[in-house]
Formats: C-alpha cells, structure tokens, sequence
C-alpha cells in the first residue's frame, strides 16, 4: 500500500485529469466533424482555420506584451505550422469516407509514431514498465477493431478503405506535430510556440482554403444548424491546442496521445445517448483496458522513487539512532555551523592585512 502511495503522486493524477480534458475536447471536435459531415459539409481547412486566428490573436496579445525575444528560428515554426495544417485537413476529410468510430480508433497509429520519434530525435528513454502500459492501451483498441458492432459500422461510410488511409496519414503527421511541440515547448516557449502556430497554420489554411475549398464555402447554405458545429469546433480545437503543451511539458507526446486513445471510448457514449445505436460489450472491456494501461503507463518509477526514499530511509535511521527529534537535530546542526565559522574567524582574522585606499 505504502509502494502505491509513493507511485501514484499529485502530479500524477493531474496528468491523468488533464489528459481526460484534452480527450472529452478531440472527441467534441471529432463529433462536430461527423455532424457537418452528415449535413453535406466537406470543408476540413476552413473549420480548422478560425482556431489558428484564434491562437495568432490571443498569444500574439500575449507575446507583444511581454516584449521577449524570439527564442526559435521563425522558419522551424512555419514548418510545423503546414504539418500541422495538413494533419488536420486529412483527418477531418477522412470524416467523408468513414465513420466517426473507425477515424478515432485507427489514429492510435500516432502511438508508435511518437515512440519512435522521440526515441530517435529527442533522445527519450522508455523503461520496460511504460511500453507494457502503450501495450495495454492498444491491445485494448485491438478488441474493439475485430468486433462485430465496429465491422458493422464501419460499413456506413462511404468508402472506408480510402478514409482509413487518410486517417493514418493524418496520424502520422500528427506524432510529427505532437513531437515538435513537445521540442518546442520544452526548449523554446509555450506562448510563443502557440502564437507563431496560429499565425503560420492561419497563413497556411487562407492559401489551401483559397485554392482548395472556395466553391464548397459559397455552396454552404448558412444556416443555425450549420454555423453552430463550426464555431462549436473552432472553440473545441482553440481550447484544446492552448492545453496540449501544458501536458506536453508535464509529460510528454506519448502520455498525451495515449490519453487521447479514451476519446474513442467518449466517442462510443455519444453512439448510444445521441445516435441511440446499441454497441456491443467488447467495447467496454476495451476501455477498461486503456484505462489500465493509462495508468501502468502514468505511474512514477519505482527506479527513482526509490532512490529518493533511500536517502529519507537513512536520515531517519540516523536520528532515531542518535535518539534526536528533527527539530532538535537542526538546532544542533545549526549551532554547529556557527561555532565553526567563528572558530575559523579567529583562527584567520590574525594573518590577514588589511589595506587602505
């Protein structure tokens, strides 16, 4: 009991919060998608677009305000500002091909991305205890690709082979954004990472929109029911990028992505309160075991925490064995320290001379 104390820490469990947040956010935003998709709305650039103004005006204020130096090179951030756009843009065009379930469970491919780019690029050490946890997670998202309810429903797109392609593309790309802002946010600032993402990404969506996605925008008809999921995913995506380096700093690309991995499992509760469709019990056990591996996957090192108690362990030993109370032992401790910084007085002030200007 007391090992499952020292592992499961404050930290801990904030992270874990976090984390939830940030999925109950992509899945309203991959909800909204469905529906404009539902309504004949195929306009991916243009619903990301708002979001990236939004993070250019709201971090821009920020950065100009604070009147701070660059600490990045501009161009590093235009690149990822065209990944990020693009991973957005196939993600959200895939909602036209396949379902709103098949998109959030086959973007789990960003899982083995990140592993893979951290490890090779940031140089990141993954102990035995957090790969079981990555295990876990997908091994959970396995149970549910092979059941029937998720074979039934992915027969309701309209071409689901070609959207499952764009999704893992988009999932690729993706890891890259994910582990950028992660180098970013660690090495640069999280303000700055924000503003220059919204400018860039805003430059990059007014071109692709310009060229791409002119005729659907004056074909839409704007009405409530179609101005409402824009804006709603607008402020979705606003909310959930300015909370994204928060636990990218905490933690890193791969706890975000695996926490993302129950927005699936948010997905299949909007199936059954919004939709009525009846799903089948496999996905239930697919997130108890996301669930568990999350947390196999969050918990400290025993590695560290040992070492850190180790040190405890031995103070506390040396005390009860001197027979001293901690606010005893820093009272002689400091005495100490001052006889011995007198003695050192009176043993040096002799030699030394003095001289005048």
């Amino acid at each position: 009991m007391t090992n499952m104390k020292g592992i499961w820490t404050k930290q801990t469990l904030i992270n874990l919060l976090l984390g939830q947040f940030l999925s109950l956010l992509i899945t309203a935003t991959g909800f909204l998608s469905s529906e404009l998709a539902r309504k004949g709305i195929n306009a991916p650039t243009s619903q990301s677009f708002l979001n990236y103004v939004l993070l250019a005006l709201f971090y821009g204020v920020l950065m100009i305000y604070r009147q701070e130096g660059i600490k990045a090179k501009w161009y590093f951030y235009v690149l990822l500002g065209i990944v990020d756009v693009e991973a957005n843009f196939l993600v959200v065009k895939a909602y036209q091909y396949t379902s709103l379930t098949s998109v959030m469970l086959l973007d789990c491919w960003a899982i083995p991305c990140v592993l893979f780019f951290t490890w090779f690029f940031l140089k990141t050490k993954y102990r035995p205890r957090k790969l079981v946890g990555v295990a876990i997670c997908i091994a959970g998202l396995v149970l549910v690709i092979f059941s029937d309810v998720h074979a039934a429903d992915r027969s309701s797109g309209s071409n689901p082979i070609k959207g499952d392609i764009i999704v893992i593309a988009g999932a690729t790309l993706y890891a890259v954004s994910n582990v950028s802002e992660e180098f970013f946010v660690k090495s640069a600032d999280m303000v700055e990472l924000m503003a220059f993402l919204g400018l860039f990404g805003a430059i990059v969506s007014g071109c692709q929109i310009g060229i791409l996605e002119r005729n659907e925008l004056r074909s839409i008809h704007w009405s409530a029911g179609a101005a409402l999921p824009f804006v709603g995913f607008s402020l979705a995506m606003f909310l959930f990028y300015s909370f994204v380096p928060v636990l990218l700093k905490r933690s890193g690309a791969t706890m975000l992505n695996l926490a993302l991995l129950t927005s699936d499992m948010w997905a299949v509760v909007i199936r059954i309160f919004v939709y009525h469709q009846k799903v089948d019990w496999i996905y239930f056990v697919a997130f108890a075991a996301v669930a568990v591996g999350l947390l196999v996957y969050s918990g400290r090192d025993k590695v560290d925490k040992n070492v850190a108690d180790e040190g405890i362990v031995r103070s506390k030993r040396f005390d009860e064995e001197t027979g001293l109370d901690p606010a005893r032992k820093d009272a002689i401790e400091s005495s100490r320290t001052e006889e011995n910084r007198q003695s050192f007085d009176a043993e040096t002030m002799p030699g030394i001379q003095f001289q005048g200007r």
